[in-house]
């Protein structure tokens, strides 16, 4: 504007027609909108550096009481362009499932149950169970223990279960980070494991393994005074010995897991003769 009206002396009424502009463009020049705004920007940083947990209204509410007449439009803009905004953790939406019904297996390896659990050390560090059952007999097949368990420490766990008695055809588990992760559904999905997810915040669709956590805490986490991890795998690893070859359960009739998968494999065994 300036080069058209000044150099080239168009009339101002030319020249802002020429370049696509209303005439208080010319008569009214863009002001920098920060340097009227910079004693809120001044207020509104010192206030959110001495209080950084409040948000929009309550930082509004605290200018406003020392005496500033900011009105809250003006204030939410520059509280948006400083970048003050609380992030909000976003509600993590879970596809929708279509759950199994939770019936009793017909022979070992055809549903599995897996859960995790979390306890502490006497000198307060935390540590994590995951924990694997067979449906079938309800026998312990894994307790894995350790600070952190990723994907692929579950998948290590069921390779060494594969060696000892094979894969299921079916694993129920929750909606954990661990199950839905791409390496461990992929491994599943290349080994033939279809995995089961519950609904989330229905517990009671993986019953078996809920139950078996009741029994490991009463019997074991809550007991104990644990110093270090190989403590707590020692006494896991004797308490699951004693729970499958010498715990009987009323749900199986008074037997013992090891006995139930004893009389199945008899079975199969007469049927293939």
């Amino acid at each position: 504007m300036n080069y058209l009206v000044n150099i080239h002396g168009l009339p101002v009424a030319r020249a802002c027609k020429g370049a696509g502009l209303s005439r208080s463009a010319w008569y009214r020049p863009l002001k920098n909108r920060l340097e009227g705004d910079q004693p809120l920007i001044e207020a509104l940083q010192a206030l959110a550096e001495e209080k950084p947990g409040l948000g929009f209204w309550k930082l509004y509410r605290r200018l406003r009481r020392r005496g500033y007449g900011w009105n809250h439009k003006r204030v939410h803009r520059v509280y948006c362009e400083l970048k003050l905004n609380i992030r909000r953790r976003a509600k993590k939406r879970v596809p929708t499932r279509d759950p199994q019904p939770l019936v009793v297996p017909l022979a070992p390896n055809q549903v599995w149950s897996a859960d995790f659990m979390s306890d502490a050390l006497y000198g307060g560090t935390r540590f994590r169970t995951f924990n694997v059952l067979d449906d079938f007999n309800r026998e312990a097949l894994a307790i894995e223990i350790d600070t952190s368990l990723t994907s692929e420490r579950l998948i290590r766990v069921f390779e060494q279960l594969e060696t000892e008695r094979g894969l299921p055809n079916m694993l129920r588990t929750d909606n954990g980070p661990e199950f839905l992760g791409g390496v461990f559904t992929q491994w599943c999905e290349d080994h033939g494991v279809f995995i089961d997810y519950i609904e989330p915040g229905k517990p009671n669709q993986n019953a078996y393994i809920e139950r078996f956590n009741r029994s490991y805490r009463n019997e074991v986490l809550d007991i104990w005074l644990f110093r270090n991890l190989d403590e707590v795998r020692e006494i896991t690893w004797h308490w699951m010995m004693e729970y499958n070859e010498e715990r009987d359960h009323d749900g199986l009739g008074g037997l013992t897991p090891a006995e139930v998968l004893e009389r199945a494999n008899v079975q199969t065994f007469d049927l293939s003769t």
